[in-house]
C-alpha cells in the first residue's frame, strides 16, 4: 500500500546561491514495492525521466537506490519546495507513483553544510 511517512524538521536553509527565502531543501526517500517487479520500472522509465526533466527546477537531483545485492530498492530526490504539499503533489504526479512502483515515501529536511570538498559558510548555505 502506498503511504507517506513525514519525518521532517522545518528548515529555512537553502542551497547556496538561491534567492527563495521560504523554500526548504528536502531529501525524498522512496522505497519500492518488491511485488511491483522490475518490468514496471523498465516500462515507465522513459515517462519518469521526462517527468524529472520537466520538474528540474524543483527536483535538483534524483537517482535510484540499490540494495546490497545491487537490485533496485527505491530512489532518492533532492527537492526544493515551499511546503510539504508541493512535494506530495510532485510525488503523486510521477509516473512511478501511478504505476504502483513506490511502497513508501519519506521526506526529510536537509541543510547543506559541506559541498565540493569544503565546509560551507552560513552565507554559502543561504543562512
Amino acid at each position: 500500500m502506498q503511504q507517506f511517512r513525514f519525518n521532517l524538521q522545518e528548515s529555512s536553509s537553502n542551497m547556496a546561491g538561491e534567492d527563495k527565502e521560504d523554500a526548504m531543501l528536502l531529501a525524498v526517500l522512496f522505497e519500492d514495492d518488491p511485488a511491483a517487479g522490475p518490468e514496471i520500472r523498465r516500462r515507465h522509465m522513459p515517462a519518469h525521466l521526462a517527468f524529472l526533466e520537466r520538474h528540474g527546477a524543483q527536483i535538483r537531483a534524483a537517482g535510484p537506490l540499490q540494495d546490497s545485492d545491487g537490485g533496485a530498492a527505491g530512489g532518492l530526490w533532492l527537492v526544493e519546495a515551499d511546503d510539504h504539499a508541493a512535494v506530495e503533489a510532485l510525488v503523486k504526479a510521477d509516473p512511478f507513483w501511478a504505476a504502483g512502483l513506490r511502497r513508501t515515501v519519506r521526506l526529510l529536511g536537509w541543510n547543506r553544510v559541506f559541498a565540493d570538498g569544503r565546509r560551507l559558510t552560513e552565507a554559502d548555505a543561504g543562512g
